[in-house]
Protein backbone atom coordinates (compact mmCIF):
# COMPACT_ATOMS: atom_id res chain seq x y z
CA UNK A 1 0.00 0.00 0.00
CA UNK A 2 0.71 3.60 -0.92
CA UNK A 3 0.59 4.76 2.80
CA UNK A 4 2.84 1.70 3.98
CA UNK A 5 5.27 3.55 1.43
CA UNK A 6 5.32 6.69 2.55
CA UNK A 7 5.62 5.64 6.28
CA UNK A 8 8.90 3.57 5.48
CA UNK A 9 10.20 6.42 3.29
CA UNK A 10 9.47 8.67 6.56
CA UNK A 11 11.57 6.29 9.03
CA UNK A 12 14.31 6.22 6.15
CA UNK A 13 14.57 9.94 6.11
CA UNK A 14 14.37 10.17 9.98
CA UNK A 15 17.50 7.98 10.23
CA UNK A 16 19.04 9.43 7.37
CA UNK A 17 18.63 13.23 8.81
CA UNK A 18 17.13 14.53 5.65
CA UNK A 19 15.10 17.64 7.03
CA UNK A 20 13.32 18.47 3.70
CA UNK A 21 12.47 14.85 2.80
CA UNK A 22 10.78 14.42 6.77
CA UNK A 23 8.90 17.22 6.54
CA UNK A 24 7.34 16.65 3.39
CA UNK A 25 6.82 13.12 4.05
CA UNK A 26 5.36 14.46 7.31
CA UNK A 27 3.00 17.31 4.88
CA UNK A 28 2.00 14.20 2.84
CA UNK A 29 1.07 11.36 6.60
CA UNK A 30 -0.73 14.94 8.12
CA UNK A 31 -3.10 15.41 4.32
CA UNK A 32 -3.86 11.80 4.35
CA UNK A 33 -5.06 11.81 8.10
CA UNK A 34 -7.13 14.60 7.37
CA UNK A 35 -8.84 13.29 4.40
CA UNK A 36 -9.07 9.74 6.30
CA UNK A 37 -10.59 12.48 8.97
CA UNK A 38 -12.73 13.91 6.59
CA UNK A 39 -13.88 10.02 4.92
CA UNK A 40 -15.11 8.99 8.20
CA UNK A 41 -17.06 11.53 9.07
CA UNK A 42 -18.83 11.23 5.97
CA UNK A 43 -19.47 7.70 6.34
CA UNK A 44 -16.52 6.38 3.64
CA UNK A 45 -14.01 4.27 4.07
CA UNK A 46 -10.41 5.25 4.04
CA UNK A 47 -8.31 6.34 1.78
CA UNK A 48 -7.72 3.33 -1.29
CA UNK A 49 -3.95 3.61 -3.18
CA UNK A 50 -6.16 5.64 -5.81
CA UNK A 51 -7.11 8.05 -3.42
CA UNK A 52 -3.96 8.99 -2.31
CA UNK A 53 -2.45 9.38 -5.83
CA UNK A 54 -5.25 11.87 -6.47
CA UNK A 55 -4.19 13.73 -3.00
CA UNK A 56 -0.66 13.52 -3.84
CA UNK A 57 -1.49 15.56 -7.37
CA UNK A 58 -3.55 18.13 -5.48
CA UNK A 59 -0.46 18.68 -2.89
CA UNK A 60 1.74 19.19 -6.18
CA UNK A 61 -0.72 21.36 -7.93
CA UNK A 62 -0.72 23.53 -4.47
CA UNK A 63 3.34 23.53 -4.81
CA UNK A 64 2.99 24.10 -8.26
CA UNK A 65 0.61 27.61 -7.66
CA UNK A 66 3.02 28.58 -4.34
CA UNK A 67 5.69 28.65 -6.77
CA UNK A 68 4.25 30.69 -9.63
CA UNK A 69 3.47 33.10 -6.62
CA UNK A 70 7.31 33.21 -4.83
CA UNK A 71 8.68 33.32 -8.34
CA UNK A 72 6.77 36.99 -8.83
CA UNK A 73 7.71 37.83 -5.64
CA UNK A 74 10.97 37.49 -5.98
CA UNK A 75 11.37 34.67 -3.62
CA UNK A 76 13.91 32.08 -5.04
CA UNK A 77 14.68 30.45 -2.07
CA UNK A 78 11.11 29.74 -1.47
CA UNK A 79 10.17 28.54 -5.13
CA UNK A 80 13.18 26.09 -5.02
CA UNK A 81 11.78 24.42 -1.79
CA UNK A 82 8.84 23.92 -3.49
CA UNK A 83 10.31 22.66 -6.34
CA UNK A 84 12.47 20.16 -4.52
CA UNK A 85 9.05 19.04 -2.27
CA UNK A 86 7.58 18.32 -5.83
CA UNK A 87 10.22 16.07 -6.83
CA UNK A 88 10.06 14.15 -3.44
CA UNK A 89 6.44 13.89 -3.80
CA UNK A 90 6.46 12.82 -7.72
CA UNK A 91 8.40 9.59 -5.98
CA UNK A 92 5.43 8.20 -4.49
CA UNK A 93 3.52 8.60 -7.97
CA UNK A 94 3.46 6.07 -11.15
CA UNK A 95 4.94 7.27 -14.34
CA UNK A 96 3.12 9.93 -16.00
CA UNK A 97 1.76 9.36 -19.11
CA UNK A 98 3.45 11.00 -22.31
CA UNK A 99 1.45 13.79 -24.26
CA UNK A 100 0.59 11.61 -26.81
CA UNK A 101 -0.10 8.53 -24.75
CA UNK A 102 -2.66 11.32 -22.69
CA UNK A 103 -4.32 12.12 -25.99
CA UNK A 104 -4.71 8.41 -26.75
CA UNK A 105 -6.50 7.84 -23.90
CA UNK A 106 -8.33 11.04 -23.57
CA UNK A 107 -10.07 10.09 -26.98
CA UNK A 108 -10.51 6.48 -25.83
CA UNK A 109 -12.76 7.47 -23.08
CA UNK A 110 -14.44 9.85 -25.38
CA UNK A 111 -15.65 7.07 -27.62
CA UNK A 112 -16.59 4.53 -24.17
CA UNK A 113 -18.29 7.30 -22.58
CA UNK A 114 -20.42 8.55 -25.85
CA UNK A 115 -19.17 12.25 -25.50
CA UNK A 116 -20.34 14.37 -28.18
CA UNK A 117 -20.05 18.01 -27.13
CA UNK A 118 -18.60 20.14 -24.37
CA UNK A 119 -21.56 19.14 -21.99
CA UNK A 120 -19.96 16.05 -21.61
CA UNK A 121 -16.75 17.40 -20.33
CA UNK A 122 -18.22 16.34 -16.57
CA UNK A 123 -18.28 13.15 -17.69
CA UNK A 124 -14.94 12.14 -19.30
CA UNK A 125 -13.28 14.24 -16.31
CA UNK A 126 -14.75 11.95 -13.88
CA UNK A 127 -13.56 8.58 -16.55
CA UNK A 128 -10.51 9.58 -16.77
CA UNK A 129 -9.76 10.30 -12.70
CA UNK A 130 -10.77 7.22 -12.11
CA UNK A 131 -8.92 5.37 -15.06
CA UNK A 132 -5.51 7.46 -14.76
CA UNK A 133 -5.39 8.94 -11.10
CA UNK A 134 -2.05 9.58 -10.41
CA UNK A 135 -0.79 8.69 -13.87
CA UNK A 136 -2.27 11.85 -15.63
CA UNK A 137 -1.86 15.81 -14.88
CA UNK A 138 -5.86 16.69 -14.85
CA UNK A 139 -4.95 20.35 -15.60
CA UNK A 140 -3.43 19.48 -19.10
CA UNK A 141 -5.99 16.77 -19.90
CA UNK A 142 -9.23 19.18 -18.74
CA UNK A 143 -7.40 21.57 -21.91
CA UNK A 144 -7.03 18.31 -24.42
CA UNK A 145 -10.60 17.31 -23.35
CA UNK A 146 -11.96 20.66 -24.24
CA UNK A 147 -9.99 20.78 -27.49
CA UNK A 148 -11.17 17.49 -28.46
CA UNK A 149 -15.17 18.08 -27.57
CA UNK A 150 -15.32 21.22 -29.09
CA UNK A 151 -14.28 19.63 -32.18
Amino acid sequence: MLRDEIDKAMKEAMKAQEKLRLSTLRLMNAAIKNADIEARTAGRAPLGDDDILGLCQKLIKQRQDSIELYDKGGRAELANKERQEIEIIKGFLPAQLSEAEMKAAIAGVIKDVGAAGPKDMGKVMAALKTAYAGKMDFGKASGLVKGLLAG
